[in-house]
């Protein structure tokens, strides 16, 4: 990297380099590296192209650029993401927050709609909490409880409800699937006692020969208990399946994000729960199955 250098020329610089090494989106990677070093919106980038960047700012800079040709995603550089038009915290203690989920907020907020009263959600696996967080900031009259196995992902979580106060319509719990549920249901009069209204989950839903050959940048760097989902990657939906009965409400929705090639398998799962009416299989933009929702009959 040369001494003096002017933002668009950076900008240049490593776009270039990273189209060379093959890294996603070389152009936005190159805005998001140096918007976050110099504290800017990416905007203001363009409207400051012949600022000179400090030298100290250049050092900084430089460290992140080799970390992103070692293939570290660019959300764990900057510690932040967006997702459904919100700005979250991420760690490598979370899964990176991808657009094909924006489906299943965007479905969950149209069911929630055709409601009436306070709705009771669960989101099972939330991780970074992006699920719940998005649906509690689109839909006013919510109470969610989020659950995940992991404390260091349900920190992030805490941080991302924190920075959009939504303190008191979302509830973190520490464990597996339905269990911190239960748990609390003993312990207290619960409001969800009869059942949620709504139910939604992205699980880790990697098979273990999809695992064995992910590229680097995933493998490498994002949490292997937010994406391994077994030998054939359906273990969480057979375990959803086996549980869901009790925890969802008559005309309540159940919505799981799924990988591409598994939607027949769990509609299949939830088909043999036979407590549906009304099970569907949803694609995403790309044209892969992306979601199944099902309506408790």
């Amino acid at each position: 990297m040369p001494e003096q250098w002017t933002i668009k020329k950076l900008l240049d610089w490593m776009t270039g380099h990273f189209t060379e090494k093959k890294i996603d989106s070389p152009r936005l990677t190159a805005e998001l590296l140096l918007s976050f070093v110099l504290g800017k919106q990416r905007i203001e980038l363009y409207v400051n192209f012949d600022k000179e960047v400090e030298k100290t700012n250049l050092e900084k800079l430089r460290g992140l650029v080799k970390r992103c040709l070692e293939h570290e995603p660019v959300q764990y550089l900057t510690g932040i993401t967006e997702f459904y038009s919100i700005s979250l915290k991420v760690s490598p203690s979370c899964l990176i927050p991808r657009p094909e989920t924006e489906l299943l907020v965007e479905r969950a907020i149209e069911f929630l709609r055709t409601r009436t009263g306070t709705q009771y959600t669960c989101d099972l696996c939330t991780g970074s909490g992006c699920i719940a967080v998005a649906i509690a900031k689109n839909y006013p009259d919510v109470k969610i409880i989020a659950t995940d196995i992991c404390d260091k992902a349900l920190s992030i979580a805490a941080e991302n409800i924190a920075k959009y106060n939504l303190g008191e319509k979302i509830e973190l719990l520490q464990g597996d699937l339905f269990e911190p549920v239960i748990k609390q249901l003993d312990e207290k009069n619960s409001s969800v006692s009869g059942g949620f209204d709504l139910i939604t989950c992205n699980p880790p839903y990697i098979s273990k020969p999809e695992y064995d050959n992910l590229e680097p940048k995933v493998k490498n760097h994002e949490p292997k208990l937010a994406l391994d989902g077994g030998e054939d990657g359906l273990d969480i939906y057979r375990r959803i399946a086996a549980n869901i009965g009790s925890h969802l409400k008559k005309g309540g929705l159940l919505l799981l994000e799924i990988g591409f090639q598994q939607g027949l398998q769990v509609k299949t799962l939830l088909e043999e729960t036979k407590i549906f009416t009304e099970i569907k299989i949803e694609k995403d933009l790309s044209g892969n199955d992306r979601i199944v929702s099902a309506i408790k009959g």
